[in-house]
């Protein structure tokens, strides 16, 4: 038989259909397990178990509007600076001319869409008092700052993340009497960051604490230390002697006053009257001194040689 190209050329064709169509035959079987493993779910979930219900992206839309008036210091000035640094949800503003009267920062938290007001007003160019507003509806307290520490200035060894989320603890007087109540519940709406807001963090690494002594509110803020759990202070340090809580905001019927409170001008009279009581006290000692010696003489036997060595001049001689 004689074997000619055309034939070896057919021969080799049809070897090449077959290894295709067997080529064909066991990706088609592959690719049906493949179907067959990608049918059964992935996993298997309860029939009696709920879905579980996302929650909405910063529901607390609460917004601290955080100011000042002219007129402030400069350690005042680091405090607010401080404070707006601890909270992310706050604002700033440009510092308020004194001639402008307190209600009109009601107009400004709304153009800044702020519904809690901090402002630190000054006067005398030596006493910063702070107004904690709810805007606009009310109250609003106003409060005496009293022995201010910024960061800056106390160097601690504290740190915590910026924007971190804190920590309130209040001392348990604060449920003891109504008006300390409503301070409670006025703090917790504005130093607390909302959850999910855009500017925080989410970790909790900081406390801030709220005592009260000697009818006065003293703030601190610490670390909370991982691996101790021990507590670091931070700062900044104050001190708020509430004056008077108003039913409106920054304004309306008192609904308190402290009758423990002492205005600063008194305190400074009392220190100046207290100084001048005692200048009086030793120029009275002194005339009583001299009154006594000249009615009564000398209290101490006179020494005779005394007047050995005193000098008599010519005109004194007989």
């Amino acid at each position: 038989m004689v074997v000619t190209k055309y034939s070896k050329k057919r021969k080799l064709q049809g070897q090449g259909q077959v290894q295709s169509s067997a080529a064909t035959t066991s990706a088609t079987s592959v690719k049906g397990k493949d179907e067959e493993n990608s049918a059964l779910p992935s996993t298997v979930q309860s029939d009696n178990m709920e879905p579980v219900a996302k929650m909405g992206r910063w529901v607390n839309k609460e917004r601290v509007l955080v100011f000042s008036s002219r007129g402030i210091g400069s350690r005042e000035r680091h405090l607010m600076r401080d404070l707006r640094a601890l909270m992310p949800h706050s604002k700033p503003d440009v510092k308020m001319h004194k001639s402008e009267k307190l209600l009109e920062i009601n107009e400004i938290a709304e153009m800044k869409n702020c519904n809690k007001v901090l402002f630190f007003e000054s006067k005398k160019n030596q006493d910063l008092y702070l107004w904690a507003s709810n805007s606009p509806a009310g109250p609003s307290v106003k409060f005496l700052v009293e022995n201010v520490h910024t960061m800056d200035e106390l160097k601690l060894t504290g740190n915590c993340l910026r924007g971190s989320r804190p920590v309130l603890s209040f001392d348990s007087s604060f449920d003891e009497l109504p008006h300390f109540q409503l301070l409670k519940e006025l703090f917790t709406q504005i130093f607390s960051t909302p959850h999910n807001h855009p500017k925080s963090q989410p970790f909790i690494d900081n406390v801030y604490t709220f005592s009260i002594n000697d009818n006065r509110i003293w703030f601190r803020n610490y670390q909370i230390v991982e691996e101790t759990g021990s507590l670091t202070e931070i700062g900044p340090r104050f001190v708020l002697n509430p004056f008077k809580i108003f039913e409106g905001s920054f304004g309306g019927p008192t609904l308190w006053h402290n009758p423990h409170y002492t205005s600063p001008n008194v305190y400074r009279r009392a220190m100046r009257k207290a100084l001048a009581q005692k200048y009086a006290i030793r120029h009275h000692n002194k005339e009583k001194n001299e009154e006594r010696k000249t009615t009564l003489g000398p209290t101490y036997k006179k020494d005779v040689t005394h007047d050995v060595f005193v000098t008599i001049d010519s005109s004194q001689i007989d």
